[in-house]
């Protein structure tokens, strides 16, 4: 059981939460360890569990049935997986797997929907997050369709370097590449141009951001578009506290 405040404050979403809804919710909250490609919960499954990531990022993936997959979300220390349980929903459409590994706290669906039906601050909260979460869905959808790898690319970067709040990605080209829903060697190419004009470093399972501002000057404007979308709905959320 947590007994602290400073021990949610890894995940955004928890750690806005005044001192009394947070007492709510610890002794539901469990902190448990994501590995790498740790598969949560498969696309048609029931969602029996919930999670508020601190240092893992959480991939949701829309499958096809010729087994290809491309990630449509990721979900870091902003979020939480799962909004279909606030919505009525049992299942997850997507798959919904772990990208990088670290910590995240677990919660029972059972829990987290009972909570949400009774705080009306908590409720808010999961709205905005879901409006902000829809926002990314979308403009990934559009970003794939209409934007070049090497824009794609950059974004996909940025959006992990936040997520992970950490310039240094311990990933693989293979696993860019799957989640982007494109060849290895067009992440190759792409990379090794970054690479080049002194953007990043890329090494065997490794990438280090070393010109952010050159990077987002790279990106496309769904990067961008996104973060503005989040930081307007959910600014570090320290209001909330503050209008209870």
């Amino acid at each position: 059981m947590l007994t602290i405040k400073s021990d949610l404050h890894g995940n955004h979403l928890l750690g806005a939460l005044p001192s009394h809804e947070w007492q709510a919710l610890t002794p539901h909250l469990e902190l448990v360890h994501l590995r790498t490609e740790q598969l949560l919960c498969d696309a048609g499954q029931r969602i029996h569990h919930v999670y508020f990531p601190t240092s893992a990022v959480i991939s949701l993936l829309s499958t096809m049935e010729d087994g290809g997959s491309v990630e449509i979300a990721a979900v870091g220390r902003e979020g939480m997986t799962g909004v279909p349980i606030l919505t009525g929903g049992e299942t997850m459409p997507s798959r919904v797997q772990v990208q990088c590994s670290g910590f995240a706290y677990r919660m029972s669906a059972q829990a987290l929907r009972q909570h949400f039906s009774r705080s009306d601050l908590f409720r808010r909260l999961m709205l905005l997050y879901m409006h902000a979460l829809l926002t990314q869905v979308a403009q990934t959808a559009a970003c794939n369709r209409h934007h070049s790898l090497s824009k794609q690319l950059c974004r996909w970067l940025l959006i992990e370097v936040d997520r992970v709040a950490s310039n240094d990605l311990t990933v693989t080209q293979q696993l860019i590449a799957d989640m982007l829903g494109v060849r290895r060697e067009g992440i190759t190419e792409a990379a090794g141009r970054l690479h080049d004009e002194g953007l990043i470093h890329h090494s065997r399972g490794h990438i280090k951001v070393l010109d952010r501002k050159g990077l987002e000057a790279r990106a496309c404007e769904c990067y961008g578009l996104v973060k503005r979308e989040f930081d307007r709905l959910l600014p570090r959320l320290q209001q909330a506290e503050a209008v209870v």
